[in-house]
This record gives C-alpha cells, sequence and structure tokens, in this order.
C-alpha cells in the first residue's frame, strides 16, 4: 500500500510540465532570492566557492558551482579509483550472473541499465558501487580513472528520486531513469560511469573534450542531486573498507584496480 501510493505522488509530481517549471525556476533570476537561505538550509560551504555567494545570479549557478583549486585534492596512486563526486555512498555489491544488482530489497537491470547487449558480459560477476549526491552536494563529476572513452549514450525520460525512499518505493529507479552513460577503457580493463538524473530536472551536462580523460579532471555535471552508478569487470576492483553509508569527496580513493 505504502509502495503504491508514494509511486502515484511520484507520478503526479514527476511529469514533463512540472520538470521544465522547476527547471525554468531554477535558471530564472527569480530564484537568486532563495540562493542565501539554501546555502544556510544546505550549510554549503562558502569558502571553498570559487565564486562568492552574493554574486550567484541564478540557483542553477550555485548548484553547479565550482570549486576554488586545490579544494579536492585528487589520490594520484596509479592503481587508485577515487570518487567522482562528492557524495553518500549508499551501496557496494557484486554483479550477479543474471546481470542484476539487489539495492535496498529491490532488484535492478544491468541490461536495462546500460541499455546494450554488446557491452555487458563483461560486468559479470563484477562490482557496483552507488554513490547519492544530495542538493546540498558539489555537483560536479570527475573522471574516477585515467582512460579513453569508448562509448557514451542517453536513455530513459522520467526520474524516479534518486533518495533512499526512492530506491526503495521507486519503479527501477536505477535502471530506467534518464541516465547518461559513459564508458571507460584504463590499463587494466573497462570501467561503466553510469550518470542517473534525479526527480524533477534531467540535467546532465557533458563537458570533457576528446576521448582520453585524466583521473580527477571534470567530466560533467549534474543540475540537481542525484547518483552516480560506478560498474566493474570481475576480478579488477577492490573497494575500500567502508562502512556504509559513507561520506566521500572528489579524488578520495573508493578502492583500486587489480591487475589480471
Amino acid at each position: 500500500m505504502i509502495q503504491a501510493f508514494y509511486r502515484l505522488l511520484i507520478e503526479l509530481t514527476n511529469r514533463r510540465s512540472t520538470s521544465l517549471l522547476l527547471k525554468k525556476f531554477a535558471q530564472s533570476k527569480i530564484s537568486r532570492m532563495i540562493v542565501p537561505s539554501f546555502a544556510r538550509v544546505y550549510k554549503l560551504n562558502e569558502g571553498e566557492m570559487v565564486t562568492p555567494l552574493r554574486e550567484y545570479k541564478t540557483l542553477h549557478d550555485l548548484f553547479t558551482r565550482r570549486l576554488k583549486p586545490g579544494s579536492r585534492p585528487i589520490d594520484e596512486q596509479p592503481n587508485t579509483v577515487t570518487s567522482p563526486v562528492d557524495a553518500v555512498i549508499e551501496d557496494i555489491g557484486e554483479i550477479a550472473e543474471n546481470l542484476t544488482i539487489t539495492v535496498k530489497g529491490n532488484v535492478y537491470s544491468i541490461e536495462d541499465m546500460l541499455g546494450d547487449k554488446d557491452k555487458l558480459d563483461k560486468y559479470v560477476n563484477g562490482k557496483y558501487m552507488i554513490l547519492y549526491l544530495s542538493p546540498s552536494h558539489y555537483h560536479r563529476i570527475h573522471s574516477p580513472i585515467t582512460g579513453r572513452v569508448v562509448g557514451e549514450w542517453t536513455l530513459g525520460e522520467k526520474s524516479y528520486p534518486v533518495n533512499k525512499l526512492g530506491l526503495r518505493y521507486g519503479k527501477d529507479t536505477l535502471s530506467k531513469n534518464y541516465r547518461k552513460i559513459t564508458e571507460v577503457k584504463h590499463e587494466f580493463g573497462y570501467l561503466s560511469i553510469v550518470k542517473v538524473g534525479a526527480m524533477f530536472v534531467n540535467s546532465i551536462e557533458t563537458i570533457h573534450e576528446g576521448e582520453q580523460l585524466v583521473k580527477g579532471e571534470e567530466i560533467a555535471y549534474f543540475t540537481f542531486g542525484s547518483t552516480v552508478i560506478l560498474l566493474f569487470e570481475e576480478s579488477l576492483f577492490e573497494p575500500v573498507d567502508f562502512i556504509l553509508p559513507r561520506d566521500v569527496k572528489v579524488g578520495e580513493s573508493i578502492g583500486y584496480i587489480k591487475q589480471k
């Protein structure tokens, strides 16, 4: 009953019209009025922002803010994988032989998530990591590893919420939401970076140029809080021993790549 009610509320509020209205408001000059209160409520660290708070002209500008150089030091060890975002690690686990993952009691299809059968086999028995961004987080996405982009594509239209309630009661939240996928070939194999849109605002902007990625460089940004899922091949990734949920920041080591 609770699940059905929650899904109904999402369906009523997550239409294209409401998404566009919220997006227009966040990008409007009127939204500047709530920038100070938003920063206060969500306890944003003004000291690390490149732009002083008073100079943000819209709420969208605040969401997509850049940080001062050195605010997020990158773990430069060659075999480490670093967090692509400021986020909460919600879950780490294994990808089952039938290419599904189980999160908060829900089963998600990796085939649906990636939408490309030719790219699936390499992830059987691999590992996944889910990183959730709240509205308070820095919203820019950085490369977790050095490598070459071998594929980039967009899937989905609607976006259910990706917070704890969304994962528990949403309908195929992680595998059906609007999402942009980047597959990277690194020194020892492949990694997929799945950027999942959040409720109301389906806006994921890719900004990297060319195919080559360097660990720690900016590659994209979210307009609103959302989720990043990392998919690793079998026997290639060993995560740091976290107690979940765990707060992480861009550039912090979240594990390391093992040579096959």
